[in-house]
């Protein structure tokens, strides 16, 4: 077994691996020590695109000038670039086949052949329908819903002019995209030509490739993430703020535990309704339970936290570990981040591990398709296995006393509301308090746990440097976990964590200063809150004037690298931490950390230490506000009639 050393700064994630380690189960994080990661790959600098190879191109060795080309002469820029893209494309696809599953079944809601799913949000509703050009006057409800669905529908496969919400962007960012002709036209197509173009003999321009990957990026962004937040937002109900409880101690020893991980929030709704059934209830009191306790792992917990309040057990590294419990009846999974390994510890125990989507089976799982049509039935039927199999629990159980309350749910609604009041509603006071200087700057931390660094290390400490130093914090995914089980995520944390002047607002307002805005598929919220602070006026014309920044500094998964170059795309300088897949190309990475800012004014950047990480944010929202003006705090200062002569 591996040799002991610090893995997580969460205490029950190192509880929990100690009973691993005794009880001989394999984990990630053990896993992790006994495979090293490829150092050729770790650079990208390997093609495999076609069978003469694989090319492996190291990086020339100091004062080593040896130019380096594989079997077709393809260039090492070349080669970094179409990994690059690859990426960006199988993280677009990721995020847009989950939207497209949200389109289907919205759809599906619209016409009433989806069980137990409804149109919650009639104004939303209306707001998005009129994004869409749809006419909404004298329409019944269910008309509207109806023609929103198809025409959503045609966004993934439309072949020609620009995708719908490419509109909902400053008009200065939508002008520098048609200039540069990366608008995109369906999210499908772009997907598929980012892989045409990186076929063997094809696009050998490395700049020309990044090209496409970022056409395809915004087609993830302000595409198929951004159709799948605001459709999932009028099935389910528009977050608002709610109380919650986070980390492994949710679980409970005397009731039936049933965990949902993955991303797609249908099934976890629908079981949140069922587990209040009656007819559940009094079945889990007969198997010897005193009920059902339903908890969330990864983003599918983010979804039905911020609408249920269901707890949230865990984030991505975590997932093995709720199974080590020994406490957990059954655990769904539907698609991304759930690890192959989760079978190996399931079968340690009694859990059963349900996969639930046409597009995912894992290998001696039960394997259950999730269908709208039949949601309801399914969903209590898992219930009902799940109580059946509690009293099969075999083993020690052991559940860490570890868990903290939390506040979730803030929505780009939410936060408008909470700032500007139910009649007034605006990010004024948020444009207000930037350009008196009482918040430096806001901040999108966001991404998911990677198993190479010590687990949400990273998240907190470049969190805490950003707070203190006045940066508001905006946060989706695995981030946020790790934000709501170090405290971050309560309206107390102001006062012990953040600046004075982010602490003043944030008191003002009864907010916490790191606000959870949902899932990983929700950073689509963090670009509209954008937006709504360049139509609010003040801080300039455009996203790239905002004194705003992003970060992933614990990313791990394809998805973070598409979310991070659609948010360069549109104008935000975005730091990632643990690795950077351009090292083994100086031209690739030059583009992207040098020549982006001019051609995009937002570009990448990388940086190991956090906090290193952070305060490079910070001196770019420094930048911003020096190119604004607002390099000196100001206050905003009311006119009597004696000054208002003196200045005639």
């Amino acid at each position: 077994m591996a040799e002991e050393k610090k893995r997580s700064i969460d205490k029950a994630t190192e509880e929990l691996l100690e009973k691993a380690e005794k009880e001989q189960i394999s984990t990630a994080f053990f896993r992790a020590d006994e495979i090293r990661p490829c150092p050729i790959g770790v650079e990208e600098s390997c093609c495999k695109v076609c069978s003469m190879g694989p090319c492996r191109l190291p990086r020339s060795k100091k004062g080593e000038e040896k130019r380096r080309v594989g079997v077709c002469g393809a260039t090492i820029e070349t080669v970094v670039a179409r990994n690059f893209a690859r990426k960006i494309a199988a993280g677009t696809a990721a995020h847009s086949d989950h939207a497209r599953e949200v389109v289907e079944t919205f759809l599906k809601a619209a016409l009433g052949q989806a069980q137990g799913f409804e149109i919650k949000d009639e104004v939303k509703l209306l707001e998005v329908a009129l994004d869409f050009n749809i006419e909404i006057e004298g329409k019944e409800i269910k008309d509207i819903a109806v023609e929103l669905g198809r025409k959503a529908l045609d966004e993934f496969g439309k072949q020609h002019g620009e995708l719908v919400y490419i509109g909902k962007a400053p008009l200065k960012r939508q002008e520098l995209w048609r200039r540069l002709g990366v608008v995109p036209r369906g999210v499908d197509r772009e997907v598929v030509e980012v892989m045409h173009r990186t076929h063997m003999g094809v696009d050998q321009d490395y700049t020309h490739i990044i090209e496409q990957a970022t056409r395809c990026a915004l087609a993830d962004g302000w595409g198929g993430s951004m159709i799948s937040t605001d459709l999932q937002d009028i099935m389910f109900g528009t977050p608002v703020p709610v109380v919650g409880k986070i980390n492994l101690g949710v679980l409970k020893e005397d009731e039936v535990n049933v965990v949902v991980h993955g991303h797609e929030p249908f099934l976890p709704e629908l079981l949140a309704a069922a587990s209040r059934d009656p007819e559940i209830k009094k079945l889990a009191e007969k198997a010897g339970a005193k009920g059902i306790n339903l908890a969330g792992m990864c983003c599918s917990a983010n979804e039905v936290l911020m609408r249920h309040g269901i707890p949230c057990a865990g984030n991505f590294l975590q997932q093995e570990l709720a199974l080590v419990t020994g406490a957990v009846e059954l655990m769904t999974v539907d698609v991304q981040c759930q690890m192959q390994g989760l079978q190996d510890v399931a079968a340690c125990f009694h859990t059963k591990l349900v996969t639930t989507s046409d597009r995912a089976k894992i290998e001696g799982a039960v394997h259950m398709e999730f269908h709208p049509d039949s949601g309801l039935d399914m969903a209590k039927k898992i219930l009902k296995m799940a109580i059946e199999n509690y009293p099969n629990r075999r083993g020690s159980v052991y559940i860490p006393d570890q868990a903290r309350d939390i506040v979730v749910g803030f929505s780009h609604e939410t936060i408008n509301y909470l700032l500007g009041g139910l009649f007034r509603a605006s990010y004024r006071p948020l444009n207000d308090n930037i350009i008196n200087g009482r918040i430096r700057g806001v901040a999108g931390v966001v991404g998911c746990n990677n198993v190479r660094t010590v687990h949400d290390s990273a998240h907190i400490a470049m969190i805490k440097e950003l707070i203190k130093n006045d940066v508001l914090v905006l946060t989706t995914g695995c981030a946020a976990m790790a934000c709501g089980k170090e405290g971050l995520l309560t309206p107390e944390a102001a006062r012990e964590f953040a600046g004075d002047g982010l602490a003043e607002v944030c008191e003002a307002v009864g907010i916490p200063p790191v606000l959870h805005m949902g899932a990983c598929v929700d950073n689509s919220r963090l670009l509209i809150a954008a937006t709504a602070m360049v139509k609010e006026g003040g801080l300039g014309d455009d996203l790239s004037d905002l004194p705003v920044v992003g970060a992933a500094p614990e990313w791990m998964s394809e998805k973070a690298l598409a979310i991070g170059q659609y948010f360069v795309a549109s104008g935000v300088f975005t730091v990632f931490g643990t690795t950077w897949p351009t090292v083994g190309s100086e031209k690739v990475t030059r583009h992207l950390f040098e020549e982006f800012e001019e051609i995009y004014k937002g570009m990448w950047a990388y940086e190991e230490d956090p906090v290193k990480a952070a305060h490079l944010m910070i001196s770019q929202i420094d930048k911003k506000r020096k190119a604004l003006g607002l390099e000196k705090a100001r206050e905003r200062v009311l006119f009597d009639m004696a000054m208002r002569r003196e200045l005639a």
